[in-house]
């Protein structure tokens, strides 16, 4: 569903990441592999989910991050309707998209996606507007949009049995994982440990992403797709190459997420 998270970020002043083009791309790479299915009844992972709930709950993500962008107070209805229908808000949300005819499904989320990824770039990048559960900025809306992009992408990918390809946009959803460090420990009712974490990932181009003090006692070690795979709650850790050393590194992976 749809990201709840409360990252406390210092916020740059532009996309000095790269952020925007990276989104705009994941979504193109999706797009292209949608486009090639004909039938978007295909289950995917998901429960209940077919390929037609995953592109329509993307198209409705978009378009609430527009709205809470540009009339947050028009908002505050959205946020009251999910806090009334709780579990159920973005599954009713994706069967009432699904039921729409597949190319009104695609173009939806192709003109939806292109105006939000004009809207992020127009809109200060610390410019603070309503999201579930919290405020969040451009400079975190964008890597969010492109970590749900990306994790719905893998539930498509999965369902047609198609390999993907990893890039480095992967280092955007990785670093909301390990921001998501304390969501993790909060959805189990936990204090985030105190103890600094190092984290080393293995990036698709062979190079070495890393994380926290060299010194740190708890360890987190693997492969990025794996990671990603992992805080999206794609894959369990134990279905991945993933290593921790330390207890509260070794539960971290167990309950990791960068949404509730």
């Amino acid at each position: 569903m749809a990201p709840m998270l409360n990252y406390n970020l210092a916020v740059p002043d532009v996309d000095d990441t790269g952020v925007l083009p990276a989104l705009v791309a994941e979504g193109d790479e999706l797009d292209v592999l949608v486009r090639a299915v004909d039938d978007w009844s295909i289950p995917t992972p998901a429960a209940g989910w077919t390929v037609a709930h995953q592109i329509a709950h993307l198209a409705w993500a978009d378009a609430n991050v527009l709205s809470a962008l540009r009339t947050p107070d028009a908002f505050e209805a959205e946020l009251k309707r999910a806090e009334v229908e709780g579990s159920a808000y973005a599954d009713r949300a994706a069967a009432a998209g699904a039921a729409k005819p597949r190319s009104v499904i695609l173009d939806e989320w192709r003109a939806g996606r292109a105006e939000l990824a004009e809207a992020l770039r127009d809109a200060p990048w610390n410019h603070a507007f309503p999201w579930y559960m919290s405020k969040v900025t451009p400079a975190l809306m964008a890597p969010l949009r492109l970590m749900e992009t990306w994790a719905h992408g893998q539930d498509v990918f999965d369902a047609v049995g198609v390999a993907r390809r990893p890039t480095g946009r992967l280092r955007h959803v990785a670093s909301l994982g390990v921001l998501g460090r304390g969501l993790s420990f909060a959805a189990i009712g936990l204090p985030e440990p105190a103890d600094p974490f190092r984290i080393e990932l293995t990036a698709p181009d062979g190079q070495t992403w890393v994380w926290g003090p060299e010194a740190a006692a708890q360890r987190v070690q693997g492969d990025a797709v794996d990671f990603c795979l992992c805080v999206t709650r794609r894959r369990p850790w134990s279905e991945t190459g993933m290593t921790a050393t330390g207890e509260d590194a070794q539960r971290w992976l167990e309950v990791a997420r960068v949404f509730l």
